[in-house]
């Protein structure tokens, strides 16, 4: 290895996606699990405050959390659990509810409070759950606890959030007669399903999924040792720095048949012109700085967290980049078309939107301060602009500590020159 491939070994934390994953089989299971490398970020944080205050015995010590399972889904303790901003947490956790005899009630801040919820709770209904809102129907605070019968069929719509249908995935080997769910519509995020089917069988769940239909036997899980991949979505921000500026890095243990799908965010910045590996240590991604960046048209449905890296890396191609796909986005942390263009445009790019993505062309850019609109994902792909354009302002930039809390830090760390 070169002196430059030891200089900008970059670590990534471990997968906010998958921790959330392994900690809601871990809380069922019926014995205790060790989950190692655990994401680091408030929305992390909120999934174990909200287990425990369900009754689950949780310790963390440094980087691993042990977890005794066993969650009592027979207790009558009314429970109410705060989530703060953490969407696919409450959304995780609503479900998680809808198995206990006791009620539940899920509330997060006051922009989670906006997110649709709707889909999931209707699920929750049809499927035999008391779901009752507090303010307006299909958002938080909404209080949910098990019915008297539960059904094990269940159409649901699938173009909205992928999030709604592992929620009733993770939930279903509790089921009695287990579920067979329909997917409905064009499948956003596709891979986050098959992310679920992966870590539900690492717990023991019996689950398939073929085209549009995905099947749950009844069941059990149990606990195990479990490590968490590095994040893949943390890892677009790396990637795309030596994308903008040009050199090397190797982003530390993540490999190409992980189970994350914005793994694929690295072919991209492949066919933009940058060189991607895999190595002993992890994957390399390098560019030679002379060398230009092309724009690309892209459907990004299935990395549709990569989006606000994708359209600051194509500020700096030479060529047109269209982003299709990801008409879904608006409904994330922030409206992540119409936000993000918005921002961007302050510094004179040259950004259009389409129903479902966004055409970014070449422009000259200049300074100015950007908002982050709650936005972890805004905040750290703005910080990339910053190695090309001088002055750049980030407002609020503390939103990183919902997936990569010491970002900042570590920005300096991957970006040596």
């Amino acid at each position: 290895m070169t002196e430059l491939d030891r200089e900008r070994l970059v670590h990534v934390p471990g997968s906010k996606s998958i921790s959330n994953r392994a900690l809601i089989c871990a809380a069922l299971a019926n014995s205790q699990s060790v989950i190692t490398n655990p994401a680091p970020g408030d929305d992390t944080q909120a999934m174990l405050d909200g287990l425990r205050k369900l009754g689950v015995s949780i310790l963390r010590d440094g980087d691993s959390v042990r977890i005794n399972g066993g969650l009592d889904l027979e207790s009558t303790t009314v429970v109410e659990l705060q989530t703060r901003l953490a969407g696919t947490t409450s959304r995780f956790l609503t479900a998680l509810a809808s198995l206990r005899h006791g009620a539940t009630t899920i509330d997060g801040d006051a922009p989670l409070r906006t997110r649709p919820m709707g889909g999931l709770h209707a699920a929750l209904r049809m499927l035999g759950a008391t779901v009752v809102s507090s303010g307006a129907e299909g958002f938080l605070p909404v209080t949910v606890n098990r019915g008297s019968s539960w059904q094990n069929q269940i159409v649901i719509d699938s173009t909205t959030s992928s999030q709604f249908t592992s929620a009733l995935m993770m939930i279903a080997p509790y089921m009695p007669k287990g579920l067979e769910i329909e997917l409905r519509g064009k499948v956003v995020s596709r891979g986050y399903l098959d992310m679920t089917v992966a870590v539900m069988r690492e717990f023991g769940a019996r689950t398939e999924i073929s085209d549009n239909v995905i099947w749950v036997a009844p069941g059990v899980y149990h606990g195990k040792n479990f490590s968490v991949e590095p994040d893949a979505s943390s890892a677009s921000y790396p990637s795309a720095a030596v994308a903008i500026a040009g050199g090397s890095s190797i982003i530390a243990g993540l490999t190409r048949n992980s189970s994350q799908r914005d793994v694929e965010f690295l072919d991209v910045l492949s066919k933009m012109g940058c060189q991607v590996r895999q190595v002993e240590r992890g994957i390399q991604i390098s560019r030679d700085a002379s060398v230009a960046l092309q724009g690309v048209d892209v459907d990004m449905s299935d990395i549709s967290d990569c989006v606000p890296t994708l359209t600051v890396v194509a500020m700096f191609a030479n060529s047109p980049t269209k982003i299709s796909g990801v008409g879904f986005i608006r409904a994330k942390e922030s409206n992540r078309i119409g936000d993000l263009a918005g921002e961007l445009r302050k510094l004179g790019a040259q950004i259009s939107e389409n129903d479902d993505g966004l055409t970014i062309s070449p422009a000259p850019l200049h300074a100015a301060m950007l908002v982050t609109h709650h936005d972890h994902r805004l905040a750290m792909a703005f910080a990339l602009i910053g190695l090309k354009v001088p002055d750049i302002v980030i407002g609020t930039p503390e939103v990183v500590s919902k997936s990569w809390p010491s970002y900042f830090e570590d920005f300096d760390k991957f970006t040596i020159n």
